[in-house]
Parts: C-alpha cells; structure tokens; sequence
C-alpha cells in the first residue's frame, strides 16, 4: 500500500463525480495548488468526442475511469487513458491492484451466475473506487480488501489469460481474485519454447501476441476461460482469440473482462453470433459500459491536430539543459532464485503464493535503497513486466509510510510503452509530458520507439524525487543503459534514479525419456523411463552403512543405492518355481485392474507406473489392452521418493505431451499406504505448480493394504517380481534423487545395470504372465460387471494394522513396519531387517521369505491372526555396533 493515497490526482487528473454539470477535481500534481477539469476535456473541444455511459454496475460512469489523449496511430485517433490502470500515467499501486480485483469480483460472480442471470453488480466496491479516485485516505486499502472477499464459488478449472502490453498487470489481479492459473501474451519471442498460439490485435500499433506457456496443460483444459484486457471497443480481439482457442480446447465458457466495454450494437450481435457458432457461452463483465462518440472524420481531424499540436509546441521554450542529471544507482534486491516476475510463461497458485511470501522482504529491502528523504518515489515497469513493479510499489508505500508517516511519502507506479501518444502540457489533457527511448530488449516484432509519460509536470519540472526503474534482465542491455536510453532519460528528470533488474523466468527445455536398450531390457515401446542416467555414478553403498546414516538422519534412503542383491542358485530356482505356479492368478490380477483402468479412463489412458516395483504392472497392463482391445496405450516409468514426492519434471513432461486427465498412476502393491499418501499429497502441491489436474488415482496388482480402489486382488500373495529387485525390472535400479546429481530440471535418476544381463529375467516374467493372457480374458470379463459395482472403498485397515504392530514391538515408527509378501521381501534384500513376522497357514507364499531370512540371520516369529501374510521389522535402533556386518540384529533396548 502507498503511505498516502496517490491516485490519478497525483497523476493524471480524475474525472469529476458523476454529474450532468461541469465540476473539477483536486490538483492533478502533488504541489500544484488549484483544481483540474476532467482530463477528456481538451480532446472533446477539439475532436468533437464524447464519452456516453450506459452500464454502471459500480455506480461509476466511464469519465471517471478514463481520460482522453490523441494516439499517433493511423487505425484510431483517441486513446482512452485509463486512471486506475496504472500503464500510462503515474497511479497508486494499491488503487491498480484493488480495480483489478474488483473487476476479478465481478468475472467471479459472471462464473458462478447461470446463462441468462442479470450482470452483477457491486455499488459499495463502486464508492470505495470512487472514493480512492478522489484521494480519500485509506480507501484504495479498503478497496483491496472488499474485493478480495469472493463473490461466488469459482468453478474448477478456470483459467485467466491477459493482453499484452497494456493488462498485464491487469490480469494478474483478476487472477489474484479467482486464485487460478495465469498467463499473458507476449511480443517476446522465447526460444525453445513452444507456442500454445498466436493471434493478431486489429486496431492496436503493435499487432502480434503470442502464448507460450512453459505448462500449456494447465491452459488447454476445457474449463472456463476468462479473457482479460483494459478496454474493449469492438470485441475483436477477444473473438477472435475464443475462436482460435476453441479450435483447440472447446469450452462451454468465456467471460470477457474489461475495465471498460465500449462495443457498440453491432458488436454485442456480433459476439452473441460467434457465441452461437461455438455452441459456447460468452459473458462480458467491466466497470462500467459505454460509447465513444466521434464524428465520421476523426482519423483526418485527429492526424491534423497532433500536427498543428507539434508545430506550436516545436517554438515553446526547451525544457531547461542546464538541470543536473540525476544520480544513477543499481539496486540488487536479491531476487529468489526461482521466483516469476510475472505470467509470460504462466503463474499458477503456487507461484502466486511464492510472490506472496517474497514481496514483504523486497520492498524492505528497496526501501533501504530508498532511504529517508525522499517523499514522491515512482515505480517505472517496463512494457509487459508491470505485475512485479506494480505490487513491489504497493508494498514500498507500506513499508516507507511505517517508517516516516503516512503523511510524508507518497509511492505511485506506471510503466513504459509502446504507444505513440501526443504529449500536450494542458491540464485538461491526460497525457502531458513524454519520454521517448529506443526499445532495449529483443522483441519478435522488431525495434521501435519507447514512451513513459507524465513524469514531469506541465511546467517541465520533475515531479518525483525519486524514479525506481524496474526492468528484467533481458531488457538490461546497452541499449538501456546508451546515451539516447530510458535510463539516461530519466536522469534527465529525477534528482535520483533506482535501477532494479529482476530475473526473466525462462522455461527450461524438459528432459526427453530413456528406453530400451539404450536404458533398461524392456522393449523400446513397453516402457518410456522418465528418469535421469546415472549409470556411471557410483551410488552403491552396503546396506548397513545406509541405514545407519538413514536412521540417523544423516541422508535420505533416495540419495544413494543398495548394493544390487544377487541371487544364488536356489533362490533363482525359487523365483521360477513361484512363477510357473502363479502366472495364471497373476494374469487374471493384471486383466481385472487394466479393465477397471480403461473403464475410468477410456482409450485415452495414459499409465504411469511407479518405478520400479510398479513398472513389470505397467509393461504387463500394456500388454493386455494390447492383446484384448487392440489398443497401443502410452507407458511411463517415473521416480516417487517418500517424504520427497513424485517427480514433478516428470509430471510436466507428462502434462506437456498429454492430457493429465487421462493419467493412470500404476503400482506393484499396497503394503500400509504410505506411498498412496505420498501420491496424494504431491500430486496435489505438483498440480498447484504446473496448474494441471492430475489425478492421484492409483492402480495396484494387489491392494493388500486396502488403500486404493483400483486392484486386481487384495490377498497377500508373493508376485514374484517381488522377489528379485533389477533383474526383474528392466535391469534398473531404484529410483535416486541427490541434490548433487539431480538438477532442478532434470528427472530423477537410475541406473541401468547392463552387466546384470545374464541374469536378467524381466522378460521371462512379463511373458509367462502374458502368456496367460487369452486363458483368462473371458472370465475376467466375466467378472468385471460384479467387480465395478462392488463395494471397494479403501478401509485404510493395513495402515491400522501396522500402528498396531509399531507400538506391540516398541519400534515407534511405522516407517520400520512393513506389510505383505513383497514389503517384507524389499526389507530384506535392501534394508537391515530386525524381525520377519509370517502367519502360519501363509507357508506356500513365504519360501523366499524363509530363505532370505536365513541367509541374513533374521529371525521369523510366526503370528496367529497376523492381517498379512508377512511383515518385516527393520531394526529399530541400528548402528554398526549393534549388527554385525552379516545384518544379524542384537535385541537389547527393544521390545518384543
């Protein structure tokens, strides 16, 4: 907030109350004594144009909102200049932000309106805006905080989309209101960054936008669409774009949001027509509706009057050469590393939050850089980066007000632009003073011109002592900084000049997938590994030394690996045995939970299994759509780390080349859930940074942890895959992420054993198990109907249990307790195991389990009634002095 409301009467003069006789306004200029007429006035006497009101659904009529000038632009004569949009006239930050929000409030209420509902209204957001036009002290705060209270239930999926240059800014606060997905177009080419579209802007002087999401999902699902710009005068733009869009992602809804809706009749039948075209609902909301009235030769009598205008002002006196130039000063905020300027690329809610946090801590540091002694601070964006200047003004003025009175500072905002605008020094003019620079970044359209206006007063004097100059790193280049540059320029003007140079997010290039054989033995269409090559790392570590530093607290199990198991002759015939005797039970597991799957998710699905455990399940479910429905369905592999989460570069990968929608997540078996909750929760963090809609949805082989509701059996049986760890997974290790491998944009990693080729039965165990595939297609569609309707409602039993057991053997951590066959088998080929718990009548399914148990010197304590076949205890207080490198346990100090 700014110490003193700022509003457009320190800036550009406000239009007079609503009223059908001539009134003024407070001095236009802090210092300025006197009123000021409405800030149209000179372009109505002169261009014969006039402002008429038709909606007010504030209760505040158009005048009030704009003022005129006269565009250097042969497509229109006027440009209506906007008093609370804070682009071209020096505002208050928190009067922008708090009209933005309220126009958010409105769009919010067009949304969860039915078709055909009368258009909303907000009379006392009207008065606070009024009143914040007008100067009154604290209004523009009180305007903030009125329509940041919700004005309907926001339906899921909305999406907002901005206009470059001008409603940026704009649309972030509409944005902000919804608490939903962001992005603005751009007229800045980013390489290697793929556009969502393009469209064209008709009557504007820079004509090109384009959209390039670095997550297009979350802008290509069919939710509603909110289109957001400052002034609409034929709807053009926005249809044009709704059609471009729809051909893409048909929606059902588009709310058209503007400051203020000059259409005329022809332009509302014409936007209801393409309405009805889409088989679409358009709404439109604004602050207020209205008409220009200009007469039928206003583009020669406008291009006449900027000459006969230039040539008188050609032979006034020049401003004074002599002045100082102002003192030049870099300001580094230290901006965090990761933090979105703005919605270039998107911003999603967890960006929005981050910016949230941030702001605070970087307005106290600009205004260290500030410094007492300085009442009028303006903060300059630039061009399309006007959010982070806008919102770091709004909090500059709080933080400077606290420090010196509220009285004493007054922190106003604009940017620079585009648009050739006729500068005139009369106080019934909006725009009275200019700045002209060269472009200084890369636009896709090539170099031009650059204005800032009204940053001196009529007179020519300086109006602030200080100019913040906010610019991205990409717009920091020698052209900025040249003799003819913006800096250089406002030295010019301002005793003092601030440059801050924020980070340009730039979307890093997503990683492309491994597969066989170059990574993995599974054919090259069986599997795509999301995941990062780590095979020339060594990363093995023995299993006593991992566990004591896990269960120190010394590292994450996921930052190194297990020395790879090797089994010896017997186990390996064990292995064989187990699958020749299981594979039918298995196949009719693997053909009930793909049929579930594609009775969710269609044709269209997508599997994602969880590597590793959950990928032979995916090669495997592949192989039955294949087989019993013809259908080629994707496959994923990718890393989920308890207490890290599931790769989120994975997901955006996922979310880049496919619908999130259609998103199968597939894993080998439930043991007491902990995964599955793991699924949930950072599923849910990763789609409020990619704004996608992944669903955290999980099918299992085996729910014997009764967790999940997609399974193909919730007994506890040994799936063989269980027994081995690479040699039946494609010859790749477990997942690993380690800060000092793994970037910030890279999958999370593996390694391929390739030397384990000899012993490698992944494909042995996919097609003894495939095999069975066509004896048990008829009865496990059979049994599908009866399945489905069941009731399979996750009992969250096996976690239940497993409290049980933790506080029954004093280990006090369910983390060491860990259920079923294929659990207890991962305990003791990759953990020190402490206990294995078997039930007696399980004995068919646990000769791996006994076999292991005695070759590590565990012990087995057969349980009655135990809710699993199996459960294995990893030692619960192990350093290398309590076990022998044998990984016998010693059992002093712990219960059981």
């Amino acid at each position: 907030m700014s110490a003193r409301s700022a509003a457009p009467q320190s800036a550009a003069e406000p239009p007079p109350p609503p009223s059908s006789t001539p009134s003024s306004t407070p001095s236009s200029t802090p210092g300025e004594p006197g009123t000021a007429p409405w800030t149209g006035a000179w372009v109505q006497e002169r261009l014969d144009i006039a402002l008429r009101t038709s909606e007010a659904p504030l209760g505040v009529q158009l005048d009030e909102l704009v003022g005129l000038a006269v565009r250097r632009n042969p497509r229109r004569a006027h440009l209506l200049v906007s008093l609370v949009l804070g682009k071209h006239v020096p505002t208050d930050p928190v009067l922008v932000h708090g009209s933005g929000l309220l126009l958010g409030r409105l769009a919010a209420a067009r949304l969860a309106s039915p078709a055909g509902a009368p258009p909303p209204e907000d009379l006392p957001g009207g008065e606070l805006l009024r009143q914040a036009l007008h100067g009154a002290r604290g209004s523009a705060a009180r305007l903030v905080e009125h329509a940041r209270t919700p004005a309907g239930a926001v339906p899921d999926g909305v999406v907002v989309l901005g206009y470059a240059e001008t409603a940026t800014a704009l649309g972030h606060a509409v944005a902000d209101a919804l608490d939903v997905p962001y992005l603005h177009s751009t007229r800045r080419a980013v390489p290697g960054t793929r556009e969502l579209g393009s469209f064209q802007e008709e009557h504007s002087h820079a004509t090109s936008h384009l959209l390039l999401p670095e997550h297009p999902a979350a802008f290509t699902r069919p939710g509603p669409l909110v289109l957001v710009d400052d002034e609409l005068s034929t709807g053009r733009t926005a249809l044009n774009t709704i059609t471009a869009l729809h051909r893409a992602t048909p929606r059902s809804h588009y709310v058209i949001a503007a400051l203020v809706d000059l259409r005329s009749a022809a332009d509302r039948e014409r936007m209801a027509r393409v309405a009805g075209e889409l088989g679409a609902r358009i709404d439109l909301v604004a602050l207020a509706a209205g008409a220009v009235d200009v007469p039928s030769d206003v583009l020669e009598r406008g291009a006449a009057l900027v000459r006969e205008t230039e040539a008188e002002l050609s032979g006034a006196p020049a401003a004074d050469a002599q002045r100082p130039r102002g003192e030049v000063t870099r300001v580094d905020l230290g901006w965090p590393s990761g933090l979105r300027e703005g919605g270039r690329h998107g911003f999603t809610r967890a960006c929005r939050a981050r910016f949230a946090a941030a702001l605070p801590v970087l307005a106290e540091r600009l205004a260290e850089a500030v410094g007492p002694g300085a009442p009028r601070v303006h903060v300059l964006g630039f061009e399309e980066l006007m959010q982070a200047p806008f919102r770091l003004a709004g909090e500059l003025g709080a933080v400077l007000a606290a420090r010196s009175g509220a009285d004493e500072v007054t922190v106003t905002c604009s940017g620079t632009t585009r648009s050739p605008v006729l500068a005139v020094p009369e106080a019934g003019y909006a725009i009275r003073s200019a700045l002209r620079f060269p472009a200084h970044d890369d636009p896709s359209d090539g170099p031009g011109p650059r204005f800032a206006y009204n940053l001196t007063s009529v007179a020519g004097e300086s109006r602030f002592d200080t100019v913040v100059l906010v610019v991205d790193d990409a717009g920091d280049t020698d052209e900025l900084w040249s003799a003819s540059g913006l800096v250089s320029r406002l030295a010019e003007i301002a005793p003092r000049v601030l440059v801050v140079t924020v980070p340009a997010h730039r979307p890093r290039p997503l990683p492309e997938p491994l597969r066989g054989p170059r990574f993995g033995s599974y054919r090259p269409d069986d599997v795509a590994w999301l995941l990062t090559d780590l095979s020339h790392v060594e990363l093995e570590a023995p299993t006593e030394e991992r566990e004591e530093a896990i269960q120190s607290g010394g590292a994450h199990y996921a930052e190194s690996l297990p020395v790879e198991f090797q089994p010896d002759a017997a186990y390996q015939a064990l292995f064989s045995a187990a699958l020749a005797s299981s594979a039918t039970r298995l196949a009719r597991a693997v053909g009930l939970v793909t049929e579930q799957v594609l009775a969710l998710r269609g044709p269209e699905t997508v599997l994602v299994s969880l590597a590793r455990a959950g990928t032979p399940v995916g090669v495997l479910m592949r192989r039955w759509a294949q087989l019993v429905h013809g259908l080629e369905l994707p496959h994923y592999a990718v890393s989920i780390v308890r207490g890290k989460g599931i790769d989120e570069v994975a997901l955006a990968y996922l979310a880049a080349h496919h619908d999130p929608a259609s998103v199968m997540f597939v894993d080998g078996w439930t043991g007491k859930g902990a995964i599955t909750r793991e699924l949930a929760a950072s599923v849910q963090q990763a789609n409020a940074a990619l704004g996608a809609d992944f669903a955290a949805d999980l099918a299992v082989l085996a729910d014997t942890g009764r967790c999940v509701e997609l399974f193909g059996t919730r007994e506890d049986y040994l799936i063989p895959s269980a027994c081995l760890n690479s040699t039946v997974s494609g010859l790749v290790s477990r997942t690993v992420l380690n800060d000092a491998l793994i970037g910030p944009g890279d999958f999370h990693g593996a390694k391929f054993y390739a030397d384990l080729a000899a012993s490698d039965v992944s494909a042995a165990f996919v097609d003894a198990v495939a095999a069975q595939f066509a004896g048990v297609r008829d009865e496990v569609l059979a049994a599908l109907p009866g399945h489905l309707v069941s009731d399979r409602t996750p009992t969250w039993s096996g976690w239940a249990a497993v409290e049980a057991v933790s506080r029954e053997y004093g280990i006090g951590d369910v983390n060491l307790v860990k259920p079923g066959v294929g659990e207890t088998t991962r305990v003791l080929l990759r953990r020190v195991p402490w206990k294995v718990l078997v039930r007696a009548d399980a004995a068919d399914e646990l000769g791996h389990i006994r076999l292991l148990a005695d070759q590590r010197g565990v012990e087995v304590v057969e349980v009655p009634d135990l809710p699993y076949s199996a459960i294995g205890l990893i030692h619960p207080r192990f350093t290398r002095g309590a076990t022998g490198t044998d990984g016998t346990a010693a059992t002093a100090g712990v219960g059981g």
